[in-house]
């Protein structure tokens, strides 16, 4: 699966290494970018010996569609590529897999050269197993498609769900920003901390596009938290705030008990940025970046709390650093649950605690 665009999919993709987006950068961003989604299916087969009789029917009847290697070959079911690019995209993806470049279930996104009229083209490849990515969720829903012999359900069932694909796994989140516009700090509060969020009167497809961002937002899974830190967060976060409230019923929708801190404010402008210019691969891109800001200042706190044990320098800096951060309210939430059966951890964050405290108040 796979969508090009006029402008370089490559400057959407490149921006891994930063964590910061002003307006004059994004600006290069400035037309409306139209994308072209395309879709391709192939029957991938491990060794020759793997191949059932029907798979053995299914690839003799597309010898001019199948590509050959000395352990695999790759014989193509379905595509809605020109028929001139999509020999390219099995070559393409035949080279991947002999450098073992694609590993079972992990999708992973790539530029990719194509005979076709747009500059770029910013590729997804996954080979079906165990789901992870977004993407990879939503590819999981063919498995059941693809048991009938020789996809006889390739017309009713497989096409028209890949033909929604970009609709359903890439947008949400364009949606989700276009919905709360300069509110979406309050959203990526609430993931990084655990808050529940409720949306009322909207559809069912806001309320899923709702779940879904907030569920990539957060960093669970992908931090060092283990499922009883997540838990304890959850259950801190529980005890201290009410749920955010998405109040549909007006336009734009009206948000309740909000809270959101510097650091979630500072990526306001990023995402709305990207949104305006109708990128949401970028959108994608920075959600990324700001979660592993994130959980870059989360093990940075963690290592100066362990040296603060031992230093009052170090404490020093720990109060320095949760100053600057913009982030401390949800960092020290998260210190708190993974030392809680560390006393000596557990008083240094208390401290740190009443000075975040004593410095909002003296802010206020």
């Amino acid at each position: 699966m796979f969508t090009s665009q006029t402008s370089s999919f490559q400057e959407s993709i490149d921006v891994e290494e930063r964590d910061d987006f002003d307006s004059e950068e994004i600006a290069g961003y400035s037309q409306k970018i139209q994308l072209n989604c395309y879709y391709t299916i192939y029957l991938y087969q491990g060794t020759r010996s793997e191949a059932s009789g029907a798979n053995v029917a299914w690839n003799q009847r597309r010898t001019d569609s199948t590509t050959s290697q000395d352990d695999f070959s790759l014989t193509l079911i379905d595509s809605s590529l020109p028929s001139e690019a999509e020999p390219e995209l099995r070559t393409y993806i035949s080279r991947r897999l002999s450098k073992g470049a694609l590993l079972g279930g992990m999708g992973n996104i790539a530029t990719v050269e194509l005979s076709i009229p747009e500059q770029a083209v910013g590729c997804y490849c996954c080979l079906l197993e165990q789901e992870r990515l977004e993407l990879d969720k939503y590819v999981q829903g063919l498995h059941s498609s693809l048991q009938t012999p020789e996809l006889q359900n390739l017309e009713t069932e497989v096409r028209p769900y890949l033909s929604q694909w970009y609709e359903e796994s890439v947008m949400h989140i364009y949606r989700v920003v276009q919905l709360v516009q300069s509110n979406i700090s309050f959203l990526l509060h609430a993931a990084l901390n655990h808050t529940h969020v409720e949306v009322n009167n909207s559809d069912e497809r806001t309320k899923a596009d709702v779940s879904r961002f907030i569920k990539a937002a957060s960093l669970q899974g992908l931090s060092q938290q283990d499922t009883t830190t997540a838990s304890l967060c959850k259950a801190i976060s529980e005890d201290t705030h009410s749920d955010l409230i998405i109040d549909c019923s007006t336009s734009p929708p009206t948000l309740l008990n909000t809270v959101s801190n510097r650091f979630c404010d500072s990526w306001i402008q990023a995402f709305l940025n990207a949104a305006e210019r109708c990128n949401p691969f970028l959108l994608r891109q920075i959600l990324e970046n700001f979660k592993l800001k994130a959980i870059q200042d989360m093990n940075s706190l963690k290592r100066f709390v362990r040296q603060a044990e031992m230093s009052h320098y170090a404490l020093f800096r720990c109060c320095q650093f949760l100053q600057g951060c913009g982030n401390g309210d949800v960092l020290l939430q998260n210190a708190r649950a993974e030392h809680s059966d560390l006393p000596e951890a557990c008083s240094i964050i208390s401290v740190l605690e009443e000075f975040l405290k004593e410095q909002s108040q003296a802010q206020a």
